[in-house]
């Protein structure tokens, strides 16, 4: 199982990055996907969920800003994330159900 981030970067606040989980190793068109956060010296946090009908849910900080997305096709899911700040500043994870047991290795956002 390989789950790969990618997308990250250094942005401005109120920009805007798009970040993408690639996927293999396992059925993803039945697989539950999650985007979790980790802040420097924070928890982990969740993010978002994206169910096999492909209906999104977030956390409520994002959920005006943020959209979760899935290519069953190309077993990849997306975050878009728009109008960052500073808080949003964090290393980026996608993992496997909404109890996560697969994760990938993070992508870094930093917002400044």
């Amino acid at each position: 199982v390989q789950l790969v981030e990618s997308g990250g970067g250094l942005v401005q606040p109120g920009g805007s990055l798009r970040l993408s989980c690639v996927t293999s190793g396992f059925e993803f068109r039945y697989t539950i996907m999650s985007w979790w956060r980790q802040a420097p010296g924070k928890e982990l946090e969740w993010v978002s969920t994206i169910n096999l009908a492909s209906t999104p849910t977030y956390r409520d900080s994002v959920m005006t800003r943020f959209t979760t997305s899935r290519d069953n096709a190309k077993n990849t899911v997306y975050l878009q994330m728009n109008s960052l700040n500073s808080e949003d500043t964090a290393l980026y994870y996608c993992a496997t159900g909404d109890v996560p047991y697969y994760w990938g290795q993070g992508t870094q956002v930093t917002v400044s």
